[in-house]
């Protein structure tokens, strides 16, 4: 199979999760001259949506520049991707919980609300490492020039990914903020590593790497 329709089915699907995301945001019911107070009270829900919308930016810049360096699709890899695909699009649910969780400021549904969604990202992380893995070993699959350096590179940020939000689900139980920091914190790895991702595939494509 040629990548195109492959990037186009993926394309479609984060688009519509994003869309799905932002469905969450609702008029707030309010007292008439209370409309700010109204506003400023779904402060969790903006928090947790502004991180998932990035969360999930993130994982289709990798997915594109990532794939972008095959050119033929197999059916494993139609495989792997559709679980890939199916890890990412429960994100929805655990932004939810974490917003009404916040709301209500309950520990422990605030613990159970991370825990979720430390879950579900840990889940995202191993559907990567699979797909890295299976192309490592598939090298056939991937365009002439991209060098077997590239995937040495990159092939632990996933590992590492599911460690950090390992980590934050044991922080949450002795402490929620802590657990929320690490689940931020790996966030925002992914992105470092996706710069590093890019820069690499630029040295690989470019016969440096």
């Amino acid at each position: 199979m040629k990548t195109d329709r492959f990037q186009a089915f993926s394309d479609g699907i984060f688009a519509i999760l994003i869309t799905i995301l932002v469905l969450e945001f609702h008029i707030p019911d309010y007292q008439p001259g209370h409309l700010l107070a109204a506003l400023l009270a779904q402060w969790p829900l903006i928090l947790s949506y502004v991180f998932s919308y990035f969360y999930v930016g993130t994982l289709w810049l990798f997915h594109h520049d990532y794939f972008n360096m095959l050119q033929r699709i197999d059916r494993n890899v139609n495989m792997l991707n559709l679980l890939m695909l199916f890890s990412i699009t429960l994100l929805d649910y655990p932004m939810s919980l974490v917003a009404d969780a916040l709301t209500t400021g309950n520990r422990q549904d605030m613990q159970t609300a991370f825990i979720v969604y430390d879950l579900v990202a840990l889940f995202i992380s191993a559907t990567f490492y699979f797909m890295y893995a299976y192309l490592h070993h598939h090298q056939d699959l991937k365009k002439p020039g991209i060098s077997m350096a590239f995937y040495a590179a990159i092939k632990f940020d996933p590992v590492r990914s599911v460690t950090i939000y390992g980590l934050a689900i044991v922080a949450t139980f002795w402490s929620v903020w802590l657990g929320a920091i690490l689940l931020a914190g790996g966030i925002i790895f992914h992105f470092l590593a996706y710069l590093r991702m890019s820069r690499q595939l630029e040295q690989a494509k470019g016969g440096t790497a």
